[in-house]
């Protein structure tokens, strides 16, 4: 990766891209440190620290939620946006024609995943202004007049309008720079909230005492911890099942087609990381809805909820909240890996250009081998995600207690995801950027 960083900036217009990519990123850290008027910080991210669901919130914007600042939500609200639209799509004819209409179509779904964008950032805006709000200690209602609406209806102003900025950063980062811009941004503000834990290490490193010397080796756990887990997370992401595919000789006219072999690969983790996020937000919204309706967590649901549904549930209720986390990865994995490889498709298509695996009839043959590996595959990949939702957690609490939520299970997975892929855009450009050298 090292290497193709270092031919990228030999050519001038991927260099170009690359800097305005940072630029859009500055921009976004530095409204991650405007603070929101009327609101007390210190308060407020000791609130967000008791909820779950709020915690992997400002993880993913780089602590920008635990602060209260203008980009709290961050590009939470888009990602949902287009996790809905895209199961939509699925499920609604509509959108499943308009999805296949080429360049117009996804303009249209584009257009209308922004519209879901602004109501999903008013609905978790005034969530969470309600729920901190029920104790009016996170406020300055003198400010407003002593009036605890009017304060909501201002905050929700501007988390709405700030989560719509940084929509609008990220189609920027795609559209000028190198990537996917909500990857990045999601990347960017993973790595500023593991960088700001490590740099509170390195404060206690450099310090006198036994206490520097018990941080150097607890940074230096965390980072073979780190490595090793990398390593198993890329080795995993990188495998692949490749269905070899065979194309019969076909003559149109005077020029004769086919007769060469193909493979189909199957990805182990097809679905990246999208099973574990969806489980993780099924399991924490709802304590998110009961942190709003009972803040006191005096409710039978509640408490409930907090001792068997929770991260931070202990004994048997932790152990009851990792089965069912399990059985969502699983029940998720097979979903999505459903929606990324459709079998009956592949095998209409290998048909219809002449091909076949060998030993497998066309058809419905076909079909039913590729959902039978695809399954296996996928069972395989769901086991993978759920040792990841919780080695990750055991090995870093070995290393340090203090460096545990450095990396979240989805974290690490998204850091992992988006580095592979931005070295993939890069190796695209450059492999663009010889052909058309070539050409000339």
């Amino acid at each position: 990766m090292l290497q193709t960083l270092i031919n990228a900036f030999k050519v001038k217009e991927i260099r170009r891209k690359v800097y305005m990519m940072l630029l859009l990123l500055l921009v976004f850290r530095i409204g991650c440190f405007i603070p929101v008027p009327g609101l007390l910080h210190e308060t407020f991210g000791d609130a967000v620290a008791g909820n779950d669901f709020l915690q992997l919130m400002s993880s993913i914007t780089g602590g920008a939620l635990s602060q209260g600042t203008i980009f709290a939500l961050g590009i939470g609200p888009y990602i949902n946006a287009s996790i809905i639209m895209q199961l939509l799509s699925v499920g609604i004819p509509a959108l499943e024609r308009l999805s296949k209409q080429g360049e117009e179509g996804r303009k249209k779904i584009a257009q209308y995943t922004r519209y879901v964008t602004i109501l999903l950032a008013v609905v978790q805006s005034i969530g969470i202004i309600v729920s901190f709000g029920n104790s009016q200690s996170a406020i300055q209602l003198s400010l407003f007049g002593g009036q605890l609406w009017l304060a909501g209806v201002f905050m929700t102003v501007v988390y709405t309008a700030g989560a719509l900025v940084v929509m609008w950063l990220g189609e920027r980062i795609t559209d000028y720079g190198v990537g996917n811009g909500q990857s990045m941004i999601i990347f960017v503000g993973i790595l500023a909230t593991a960088g700001q834990a490590i740099v509170a290490k390195f404060q206690t490193m450099f310090g006198w005492g036994d206490a520097g010397v018990t941080a150097l080796w607890e940074l230096i756990a965390f980072l073979l911890v780190c490595v090793v887990i990398f390593f198993a997370i890329v080795y995993v992401d990188l495998s692949e099942r490749k269905v070899p595919v065979q194309y019969a000789k076909q003559i149109k006219g005077r020029k004769m087609y086919g007769g060469q072999s193909s493979s189909i690969p199957i990805r182990i983790s097809g679905g990246g990381v999208m099973p574990l996020i969806f489980s993780f937000s099924i399991l924490s919204f709802p304590q998110m809805i009961c942190s709003m309706v009972d803040p006191n967590a005096e409710g039978w649901f509640t408490q409930f909820w907090n001792n068997y549904m929770s991260a931070s549930a202990q004994g048997w209720g932790a152990v009851v909240y990792a089965l069912v986390l399990c059985l969502l990865i699983f029940a998720f994995s097979f979903f999505y890996a459903q929606m990324q490889f459709n079998p009956e498709d592949v095998s209409k298509s290998i048909q219809q250009n002449g091909g076949f695996i060998q030993g497998i009839r066309p058809g419905k043959a076909t079909e039913n081998y590729l959902k039978k590996i695809s399954n296996r595959i996928t069972l395989f990949g769901a086991i993978y995600l759920s040792l990841i939702a919780f080695i990750p957690s055991v090995a870093f609490a070995w290393a340090s207690l203090d460096l545990v939520n450095v990396f979240s299970t989805t974290g690490i997975l998204i850091v992992v995801s988006c580095a592979m892929e931005f070295e993939k855009q890069l190796q695209a450009q450059l492999m663009m950027k010889n052909y058309k050298g070539f050409l000339k």
